[in-house]
């Protein structure tokens, strides 16, 4: 209407006067309230709709979709609504089992009903007289369907246990309920027809039965085997010198102090590899120095024999020592190194005399000894120790050859024994992933560490100095502990770079505390800085294993190593 007013304005016959003051007044108006002018043709059929526009009713169908993973739908729809494909992008390489729609991993399973009362009415059923109905067949079916004993179930009308089929037959048994009769009283125990009260095998049967148990004794006991033959073989002619002193005894000639007890002012990498000593047929386990010269290098070996090197002049194996049935497991030197302790998988550990190679005494609990030890108190060298399998460390006094004490707190298999502490005290470590400190002769450990994050520990160095534990970590890292009073790991100082699990990796120090040596599982050795844990220096040393890494005592840059593939190699 607004719009029409103004399409009328000024089209009156009125005074000049009027329109004159009207169009002064339209002129002082903004430009989008002033009127129309007329003279325009679009003006007078200018009008304004303010109706939204609308589709016809009927003039098209609107498009209704389904979700498909709608329960219920409010309305009736239309077949093509039903069965329209899933509107939205696809994979294009999707199979048509892929394209399926599926409720659980396997496809689309539907809900069915299943009423309780009659699953659990079959479910007896079955197990007390061995037919059901058979759930395959429909609900339209005459009822006449079973599985299971079909015979029982065609006899018994299929009556289920809850309509009570005709009993089963039951054989009699003898009764006697007066409580009078107080020996003739049976009970609910009396004897059914024909039950025999005494079953006796036949021949046959008894034949049969004593050979299973004669194996099952077997089996289970340790056979005692005759007595192996304990030798030892001397390959080198000249074992006396000119003055009747033995290969024990350490040469003055060599340029280097042997019998001081200083380490070697600075210690260097070693470079090359100088020497190779062969003669073991299968891996090497265990290698020892001859304690405090170093002039004799101890092996033993898989292959169940014991070798004494030379580590200066012509460098020969010496002695070999055999009187073990299984592989040596570890060796151990007393002080003086006129004895050594061979322990072996055939649960028995030796004492040897290493200038004649005659065993002196023998020692066994019928358990595997895993790692065996000298006290190392001059006074106290009649007594070792030694970690056996069934969790025990067990001390020996080798003059009596009784056990004198036992420590039994760990939880799996001792793996080592490291004195402590001016040897007042060992430290153990077992595959029960734990670490326990014990007081000399005192059976209850006086210290347990075990952390969530620890690994099984099968190698333990005490360092140069006694005041750190290197010890080699299953998770391939070699950890540090104190030696002294706390015993607390050092979380600064960790090794890592090799590979050693699963393998008990030797591991040592350089005398002067510089550097820190171990072998690894794929016959590398390696060679870390003890201040700042930098590896330095790793090269291939061994074809298999190499399970033990020693450094020199006397020797600045000379180290030797022990591999699965049964050799010793020295390197400068």
């Amino acid at each position: 209407m607004n719009m029409l007013g103004l399409q009328s304005y000024g089209s009156s016959s009125e005074g000049e006067s009027d329109h004159e003051q009207g169009k002064d007044a339209a002129q002082e108006l903004p430009a989008h309230l002033q009127p129309v002018d007329k003279t325009h043709s679009l003006s007078t059929a200018l009008a304004v709709c303010a109706a939204p526009e609308v589709v016809p009713m009927g003039a098209a169908a609107v498009a209704r979709t389904l979700d498909p993973t709608l329960k219920e739908v409010t309305y009736n729809p239309r077949y093509d609504e039903m069965y329209a494909p899933v509107q939205g992008p696809e994979h294009p390489d999707l199979t048509m089992q892929q394209r399926a729609p599926r409720n659980t991993l396997a496809g689309y399973v539907e809900k069915a009903h299943i009423n309780a009362f009659e699953f659990e009415n079959q479910r007896r059923t079955f197990h007390t007289y061995g037919y059901a109905l058979d759930p395959t067949v429909d609900e339209a079916a005459d009822g006449q369907s079973y599985v299971g004993d079909l015979q029982s179930a065609y006899d018994d009308n299929g009556k289920t246990v809850f309509e009570a089929p005709k009993p089963k037959k039951m054989r009699k048994q003898e009764k006697n309920d007066n409580p009078e009769d107080v020996e003739g009283f049976l009970g609910p125990w009396g004897k059914f027809e024909n039950e025999v009260s005494v079953a006796k095998p036949n021949e046959q049967e008894r034949a049969e039965l004593d050979e299973l148990l004669s194996k099952r004794h077997k089996r289970g006991r340790i056979p005692e085997d005759k007595p192996l033959e304990e030798k030892s073989t001397l390959h080198i002619k000249d074992a006396y010198d000119y003055q009747g002193r033995s290969y024990l005894h350490a040469p003055h000639d060599l340029g280097v102090n042997l019998r001081s007890n200083a380490p070697p002012p600075k210690c260097f990498l070693p470079k090359a590899h100088i020497h190779t000593w062969t003669g073991h047929n299968k891996g090497i386990s265990s290698i020892r120095w001859f304690p405090k010269t170093a002039h004799l290098l101890l092996s033993g070996s898989m292959d169940c024999r014991v070798k004494l090197w030379e580590v200066y002049g012509d460098r020969r194996c010496v002695r070999t020592f055999s009187g073990h049935r299984q592989a040596i497991k570890d060796i151990a030197w007393n002080n003086k190194g006129s004895h050594f302790l061979s322990a072996s998988y055939d649960r028995y550990i030796k004492l040897w005399d290493a200038e004649t190679g005659d065993v002196v005494s023998r020692f066994t609990t019928r358990k595997m000894p895993f790692c065996v030890k000298f006290h190392p108190d001059n006074s106290k060298q009649h007594l070792f120790v030694a970690g056996t399998s069934d969790k025990k460390i067990i001390c020996w006094d080798t003059r009596s050859g009784d056990i004198v004490q036992e420590y039994d707190r760990h939880l799996g298999s001792v793996s080592t024994i490291t004195f402590v502490d001016d040897n007042r005290r060992f430290v153990t470590t077992s595959d029960d992933k734990s670490m326990r400190i014990w007081e000399w002769d005192i059976p209850v450990d006086m210290k347990y560490i075990a952390d969530p994050t620890m690994h099984s520990m099968p190698a333990v160095t005490l360092a140069p100095n006694g005041k750190w534990m290197a010890c080699q970590s299953l998770d391939n890292k070699i950890v540090i502990f104190s030696a002294l009073n706390r015993f607390k790991m050092n979380r600064k100082k960790t090794f890592t770079g090799h590979m050693v699990s699963g393998y008990a990796c030797q591991l040592d120090f350089s005398p002067d505390m510089s550097y820190l040596v171990s072998g690894d599982g794929d016959g590398k050795c390696y060679i870390w800085d003890w201040k700042t844990t930098k590896m330095y220096k790793k090269w291939q040393a061994h074809d298999g294993v190499c399970i033990s890494a020693l450094w020199h005592p006397h020797e600045a840059s000379k180290l030797v190593t022990a591999g699965w593939d049964g050799q010793l190699k020295y390197w400068d």
